[in-house]
C-alpha cells in the first residue's frame, strides 16, 4: 500500500451461522486479515477489524425446518460456536456482531430507502416458482431439479454444486419444491432490482484503476463478469426470515441477503462506535477534508469476489456517501488431503475440534496455514505437512534458537544481563534485522503473508547460524566477555522475534517476551529493544513441542473415519415426498439401447447419445462422461424416460433422460434390465 491513510477499516467475510468453522474458512478470509490488522496496530495505525455472523437467508430456514427448530435457535447456536472458535484461535476482531441485531435491521432499511428514494431501483413483476401447498414463493435454495449442464438431479435453484454452474430456478429440468416435494408453479411477484448494467461503465472505469494493485485472480474474475455483461439483480426476496423490505406494498418480502450482509460491516462498526464513544462514520463515509481519509479493505474467499468487487461497490456508489474498497485481497480455496474440503461429506478439519485435540497449540496451526495460504491459487493442507512444518521449522529453528540462548544465559550468567549494549554490536546482524523488518512490511502490505512468515523464520535461522559459528560454549573459559557479547546479540535477535511474531504467532510471542521478562501488552515496531544493566531473564521454556507420528496417524485416521461414517449415513438418500399414483403413471420409462455416443465439445461431463427406444431413435444429452468412455457404452441397454419435454443443452436438443444410480460419492452406474429385453419394453 503506497498511499498512507489516516485510518483503516478492515473486514472479513461474515461467516454464515448455520454450521461450524473449518480450516478452509480460516485460510480463506480470517487469518490473512488478522495478520494484516496486527501489523497495522504495531505501526500505531488507527485500524478497526470488523466482522460478525451472517444470520439471514434461505439456507438457515432450510436447516431449521430439517431439524424441527426455529431459525433463531439455529443462529444462536452457531453464532456462539463461531465466535468462541475465533477467540480461541486468536483472531483479534475489534468487534464481532450479528446481522439479526435491531441496529443492523434499521441500517439495512435506511440503506434500501436511500436508494429507493433516489430512484435507483427498477420495480418489475417477474414469474417465480410458487409452492401452492405451502402457499409461498420459493427462494432459490428451496428448489431442486436436474442441472441442464451436467444432468445432476440434485442441483439447487441458484447453483449446481456438482459442476459449479450458476443457475436460475427456471433453468432446472423437473424442478421440485423442497417443502412439499411437488412441482412448483410459476406465479407473478413484484421485486426491486439493482440495475447493475446501468453502473457497468462506472464499474469498468473504477476497476481499471485497480489493475496492477489487486491480485490477478481477483481482477481477472471481475473483468470476466464485466465482459459477460451485467444484468439487473433482484435486491428483495419472498421469504419469511430476514430484514423486512421497508415499503407498504412489500409486506412479506425481505431484503436479499447479499444486500443486507455487507451492510453488516457498517452496522457492526456503528455498534462498535456507540459502545466505545467513537465516530463510526469516519471509518466509512467520505470526509470533506481529503487528508481526513479512510481505507476500506475486504478479506474474502474467491466465491465472494463478485459480491465485494462488483455488487457492493455498485450499492455504495449508488448511495453516494460511502468510501469504496481500496483492495479486496481474496484468497483461493484450501484443499484437504488430496480432496476438496466438504462440509456435507464431513471431509474437513473443524476449528473447534482442532483446539480440543491440540489445546494451547493454536500458533502451530496459524503458522502452517500461513505457510500454505491459497493467495493466488488453490493450496492443500495435509497432516504430514503440518508435522513437517512444526517439527522442522517451529521446533528446530525458532524454538531451538530461543531455547539454546536462554539455557546458555542461565548457565553462564545466571540469566542476568550485565554489561549490556542497547543494540546489536554485530553490524551484519544489525543490517540483516533491519532488512528483515523492511521485507516483512513490504510483504504484508502487498498481501504476501506466506513470504512475510518465511522472513520471520529466516531471522531465527540467522540467529541459529550466528550462535553456531561463534560457539560461546567453547570460548567461555578463555573469553567470557566475548561469550557475553555473543549471547547478548542473540538476546536482541530473540527480542526482535518477540516483536515480529506478535502478528503471526501471538501466543508464542507472549511466551518469548515472558522469558525475556518484558511486561508489555504490545511492543510497537518503532520501540527500541533495550536491556538495562542487571535485567533478570525468566527461566527457559519450550516454545513448541515435536509432533509425533502417532498424533498425525490418529488425525489422518480420524478424518477417514468421519468421512466414511458420513458416507454411510448419506448412502441411503432420504426419500422424497410422496406423489400420487397418477403422477408416477404419467412417466413413460422404456428399455433402450445406445447406438452412438460422443463427447459434447467444450464440456467435460456431457455425452451426446443416440438411443433406440423401440419407438424411434432419439438424441439424449447425459452428464456421464466422467464415468464412461463413449466407445465403451455402444450397445449398453438403458432405462430412458421418453416423455420428458425436449430441452436444448449446449446447442443440442435432448429428447429424454436415461436413468442412472448414484452413490454417496457421486459415482454413476446404469439402471437397466438384468435380462436383455426388446427396445421399447415398458419399465413399470
Amino acid at each position: 500500500m503506497e498511499k498512507d491513510f489516516k485510518r483503516y477499516t478492515v473486514t472479513s467475510a461474515l461467516p454464515y451461522a448455520n454450521g461450524p468453522l473449518h480450516i478452509g474458512h480460516v485460510a480463506g478470509a480470517y487469518l490473512s486479515a488478522d495478520i494484516f490488522v496486527r501489523h497495522l496496530r504495531l505501526k500505531r495505525k488507527d485500524v478497526i477489524y470488523i466482522c460478525g455472523s451472517d444470520e439471514h437467508g434461505a439456507a438457515i430456514t432450510i436447516k431449521a425446518k430439517k431439524e424441527g427448530i426455529t431459525p433463531r435457535q439455529i443462529i444462536d447456536k452457531y453464532h456462539q460456536e463461531i465466535k468462541t472458535a475465533f477467540e480461541n484461535f486468536g483472531i483479534s476482531f475489534d468487534f464481532y456482531h450479528r446481522t439479526s441485531e435491531p441496529i443492523h435491521h434499521d441500517l439495512s432499511k435506511e440503506f434500501f430507502l436511500s436508494l429507493y428514494n433516489k430512484g435507483e431501483f427498477i420495480e418489475k413483476d417477474s414469474d417465480q416458482y410458487y409452492d401452492a401447498e405451502f402457499n409461498q414463493f420459493l427462494a432459490d435454495r428451496y428448489i431442486t431439479g436436474t442441472c441442464p449442464v451436467c444432468s445432476n438431479e440434485n442441483a439447487y435453484g441458484d447453483q449446481c454444486e456438482k459442476c459449479g454452474t450458476s443457475l436460475s430456478p427456471i433453468d432446472l429440468i423437473n424442478p421440485i419444491s423442497t417443502l412439499s416435494g411437488k412441482t412448483p408453479v410459476l406465479k407473478s411477484t413484484k421485486h426491486w432490482f439493482l440495475p447493475l448494467d446501468k453502473y457497468q461503465p462506472w464499474l469498468e472505469n473504477w476497476l481499471e484503476g485497480k489493475k496492477g494493485d489487486w491480485k490477478t485472480n481477483v481482477y481477472g474474475q471481475c473483468t470476466s463478469w464485466l465482459k459477460a455483461g451485467l444484468q439487473p439483480r433482484a435486491m428483495t426476496r419472498d421469504l419469511d426470515w430476514g430484514v423486512d423490505v421497508p415499503l407498504p406494498e412489500a409486506e412479506g418480502k425481505k431484503l436479499y441477503v447479499w444486500l443486507d450482509a455487507p451492510i453488516g460491516y457498517i452496522s457492526a462498526t456503528k455498534q462498535w462506535g456507540l459502545d466505545n464513544g467513537k465516530d463510526w462514520e469516519k471509518y466509512w463515509k467520505r470526509q470533506p477534508d481529503e487528508n481526513d481519509n479512510s481505507c476500506l479493505i475486504h478479506f474474502i474467499g474467491k466465491d465472494n469476489i463478485v459480491f465485494h468487487c462488483i455488487i457492493f461497490p455498485a450499492i455504495l456508489h449508488a448511495h453516494g456517501e460511502y468510501i469504496l474498497p481500496e483492495n479486496v485481497p481474496a484468497n483461493e480455496f484450501l484443499n484437504l488431503e488430496g480432496d476438496k474440503l466438504s462440509t456435507s461429506r464431513n471431509h474437513a478439519v473443524w476449528l473447534h475440534e482442532y483446539m480440543e485435540d491440540f489445546p494451547g497449540k493454536q500458533d502451530e496451526l496459524r503458522y502452517v496455514l500461513t505457510s500454505i495460504l491459497p493467495e493466488t491459487s488453490d493450496s492443500e493442507f495435509t497432516w504430514k505437512d503440518y508435522q513437517a512444518r512444526v517439527n522442522n521449522e517451529l521446533v528446530a529453528i525458532l524454538g531451538n534458537f530461543v531455547n539454546r540462548v536462554m539455557i546458555l544465559m542461565h548457565k553462564y550468567f545466571e540469566g542476568k544481563v550485565t554489561g549490556a549494549s542497547n543494540e546489536l554490536t554485530d553490524k551484519n546482524l544489525h543490517a540483516a534485522i533491519n532488512d528483515g523488518y523492511d521485507e516483512i512490511e513490504r510483504a504484508i502490505e502487498s498481501f504476501k503473508f506466506r513470504q512475510a512468515s518465511a522472513a520471520v523464520i529466516d531471522i531465527a535461522r540467522m540467529g541459529n547460524r550466528y550462535l553456531t559459528e561463534n560457539e560461546p560454549w567453547k570460548i567461555f573459559s578463555t573469553e567470557p566477555e566475548k561469550t557475553r557479547e555473543v549471547l547478548h546479540n542473540c538476546l536482541h535477535i530473540i527480542a526482535h522475534l518477540g516483536v515480529l511474531t506478535q502478528t503471526f504467532l501471538p501466543a508464542s510471542s507472549k511466551k518469548i517476551l515472558g522469558m525475556l521478562n518484558i511486561q508489555k501488552e504490545n511492543w510497537f515496531y518503532d520501540e527500541p529493544v533495550i536491556f538495562i544493566e542487571g535485567h533478570q531473564l525468566n527461566k527457559a521454556e519450550l516454545l513448541f513441542e515435536k509432533v509425533e507420528d502417532s498424533i498425525i496417524e490418529r488425525q489422518v485416521e480420524k478424518l477417514k473415519e468421519k468421512t466414511s461414517s458420513n458416507q454411510m449415513k448419506q448412502s441411503a438418500i432420504p426419500a422424497k415426498q410422496n406423489i400420487d399414483y397418477e403422477q408416477f403413471s404419467a412417466m413413460d420409462i422404456r428399455a433402450g439401447t445406445i447406438l452412438e455416443a460422443e463427447k459434447v465439445a467444450k464440456t467435460k461431463k456431457l455425452l451426446k447419445l443416440l438411443i433406440d427406444t423401440g419407438i424411434d431413435q432419439r438424441t439424449v444429452v447425459s452428464g456421464i462422461a466422467e464415468y464412461y468412455e463413449p466407445e465403451n457404452i455402444i450397445g449398453q441397454q438403458v432405462s430412458i424416460l421418453v416423455n420428458l419435454a425436449p430441452r436444448e443443452i449446449k446447442g443440442i436438443v435432448s429428447q429424454g433422460m436415461i436413468l442412472m444410480a448414484e452413490n454417496s460419492e457421486g459415482k454413476l452406474t446404469f439402471v437397466s434390465p438384468v435380462d436383455q429385453f426388446a427396445e421399447g419394453s415398458v419399465i413399470r
